[in-house]
């Protein structure tokens, strides 16, 4: 199987184990709201970015495993791009694994098509995983949270329940028509509402909270902003 190789953190109730994982393909998961209101909400900010509207929901973008980053810092083109937190499924080992990363993406390109948006940004995750299995029962009680910093203020972007969003095993069988996530592949879940509306974004903080268990998942990068020269 060719794919990337990341360090990551896999962590169980017994313990934590640092691997290599190879991650062959990443899939990013868009408008997987189970609320009709809070999903409208949503597009209609990008709507008002002007993003056409999705052909259905939910809808599953391919992109380049080549895009996944543990870094705290990445390289976009221009001004206009931003982060989204997500969950994060990654199939490994016969298991499935939930973390957290940011869809990061170019708000300029999402104008002329989202897919290329969603390609031509690098996406972050944190390097930590839980076992599904410890978090599966109490999945809808998990916490999304993400942070920006805006003229020196640490400001809270998003915030949203994983019950707002589509389950990872309904997800799953919906993008594989039925089956399993086939090992190696990482599935993002999906984002809710942007506090303020959606915008670019220049330091960023994701995270994922489980209030069950006392347990927290989180990362932040920043950008480094290369010129657009026409």
């Amino acid at each position: 199987m060719t794919g990337h190789s990341f360090r990551l953190q896999l962590e169980t109730l017994q313990g934590i184990q640092d691997k290599d994982v190879l991650i062959s393909s990443c899939v990013i998961a868009g408008w997987t709201g189970r609320d009709a209101a809070a999903l409208e909400k949503h597009i209609a900010e990008l709507e008002e970015l002007g993003v056409r509207r999705p052909a259905s929901t939910p809808i599953f973008y391919r992109v380049a495993a080549s895009r996944l980053t543990t870094s705290n810092v990445i390289e976009v083109l221009g001004e206009a791009s931003g982060g989204e937190v997500e969950y994060t499924i990654l199939a490994h080992g016969g298991k499935l694994w939930v973390g957290t990363g940011s869809d990061h993406t170019d708000r300029e390109a999402e104008r002329i098509t989202v897919t290329l948006s969603k390609q031509i940004c690098d996406k972050p995750i944190a390097p930590r995983f839980w076992a599904f299995d410890d978090v599966a029962n109490h999945w809808d009680e998990m916490i999304l949270r993400s942070y920006v910093i805006e003229d020196g203020q640490r400001r809270l972007y998003q915030e949203a329940r994983t019950g707002a969003m589509l389950s990872p095993q309904d997800l799953i069988a919906r993008y594989t028509h039925g089956g399993g996530l086939a090992d190696g592949t990482i599935l993002f879940g999906g984002t809710g509402a942007a506090i303020g509306g959606v915008r670019a974004t220049h330091e960023f903080e994701y995270e994922i909270e489980d209030p069950v268990l006392k347990r927290k998942i989180a990362s932040r990068y920043r950008t480094v902003i290369l010129p657009v020269l026409g």
